[in-house]
């Protein structure tokens, strides 16, 4: 057999056990009161990768530390960055959960646990892999380094900063991250798209104190109202975002790409009563796969203002909000996005009220060219630890650090999602696929031995 798919198979068992190690640390990043299990997270990386014979740092911010491990066994060799997050996200609502959280359990051939699949169990694919090639091979092929952080789940708030100064310890040749999915099962698949991110919150404010509906109804505005008819101005009944220049930018869709979604595209019937809506809406003249991955949107992700509690309460609020984010495509820049859309909002908005907002981040959308470096590489590997080839696809996701990595160290990233549609990412009862984390350790494993063999014919 070959050497290292003996060794993956007669250590899964392990493998999965520590795994589970992993998953049992509650590693929120948005909960001041986890602070502590995001830096246990943190150092059990560490362990993992010195035990390995990395070099490995701890690097403190602000916020939660940032990881760094680089193993340089042959500097002729190309160099691959590996880009992957231990925070997690909240695992509220908890009774929803099957089983805690923060317990692991298989059934059914899945690890059912908060951060499975997003992103601790595809990570630790790449770590496993990393092993596995050490133990069987004597050293690494090529030289790899590690990027690891704990705020992926929270904007990844102090990372781009973290690239800046210490671009010269992240050098390489390609990054490699896997916090995304395949099409399906046993369809493994190259994300070369992912939509970018503009999040921002309205705020409208009223009078100077929540009033008696009855003494000042009729007499003063009440901000949910005009919140809720600036909001009904943002699109169309046919889905168009109705914000002046908001398409301008947009890169559209080339003929092959329309031809390939057409070609995955699944039953919309089917994903209708999965979802168990009455109806799918979306963006006039696309389908449902385009709408997902490769056009813009704007959804409202969050209202608040007024009385929420149980029974009547007869006020008029002070104030209302709304938190939304658009997602953004090729060519779109957040930063204008943000100035359009709020722009937009300042000129629809009533005089009688006043209008303010909140930044809460963006990303850029990224496309990678089906010919950068590497990507036959990747294509090789897939085939090689899925057993078939993979199909391309794009996300409708955000990940921010990708066009990071490309405008701060000219790096190009391939996508190789080792976990399902269907695994319930920022859900309750989130899983990973025992069988896909055995593929992802392969799958990795391989590309690493490939960039060796490849380095002559790809460069940088």
């Amino acid at each position: 057999m070959d050497p290292v798919k003996k060794y993956v198979q007669e250590q899964k068992d392990r493998f999965v056990k520590e795994l589970a190690g992993f998953l049992r640390i509650p590693s929120v990043s948005a909960k001041s009161e986890r602070r502590e299990a995001c830096r246990q997270a943190a150092d059990f990386l560490l362990q993992e990768l010195g035990r390995l014979g990395f070099s490995t740092s701890l690097h403190e911010t602000p916020g939660h530390p940032i990881v760094t491990a680089s193993r340089m066994d042959d500097p002729a060799q190309p160099t691959v960055l590996i880009y992957g997050h231990y925070d997690v996200q909240p695992e509220e609502p908890l009774d929803l959960w099957t089983s805690p959280p923060f317990e692991p359990r298989i059934v059914n051939g899945n690890l059912y646990a908060r951060g499975a699949s997003d992103d601790k169990g595809q990570l630790y694919a790449h770590i496993k892999a990393v092993e596995t090639l050490i133990r069987t091979e004597g050293k690494l092929p090529v030289n790899v380094t590690f990027l690891l952080e704990g705020e992926e789940e929270i904007a990844s708030t102090h990372l781009e900063a973290f690239i800046e100064e210490n671009r010269e310890i992240l050098q390489g040749d390609v990054a490699v991250i896997s916090d995304s999915s395949q099409y399906g099962p046993g369809m493994p698949a190259i994300c070369y798209g992912l939509r970018g991110i503009c999040a921002d919150e309205i705020r409208v404010q009223g009078a100077n104190r929540d009033l008696h509906s009855g003494s000042y109804g009729g007499a003063v505005p009440n901000p949910c109202n005009v919140l809720c008819e600036i909001i009904a101005k943002l699109k169309d009944e046919t889905g168009r975002i109705q914000i002046p220049g908001f398409y301008e930018d947009v890169l559209e869709l080339e003929a092959w790409e329309r031809e390939a979604f057409a070609a995955l595209a699944g039953d919309d019937e089917d994903f209708r009563r999965q979802l168990g809506v009455a109806g799918l809406h979306g963006e006039e003249g696309y389908t449902t796969l385009e709408r997902k991955w490769a056009r813009p949107t704007l959804d409202v992700n969050g209202l608040f203002g007024g009385y929420s509690g149980e029974g009547a309460k007869t006020i008029i609020p002070a104030w209302a909000g709304a938190k939304i984010t658009m997602r953004l495509v090729p060519n779109q820049q957040p930063d204008k996005i943000r100035h359009l859309f709020r722009e937009y909002v300042r000129r629809v908005a009533p005089a009688y009220v006043t209008v303010s907002f909140v930044d809460h981040s963006g990303g850029g959308p990224v496309r990678i060219p089906r010919d950068a470096p590497f990507m036959n590489t990747a294509v090789q590997a897939l085939e090689y630890g899925f057993g078939r080839k993979p199909v391309f696809i794009r996300e409708g996701g955000s990940i921010p650090v990708v066009s990071t990595l490309e405008r701060k160290l000219g790096l190009k990233t391939l996508l190789l999602g080792f976990g399902l549609p269907d695994d319930n990412a920022h859900a309750p009862d989130e899983k990973f696929s025992l069988a896909d984390y055995e593929r992802g350790i392969l799958t990795s494993a391989r590309f690493l031995q490939l960039c060796a063999k490849t380095a002559g014919a790809e460069t940088r």
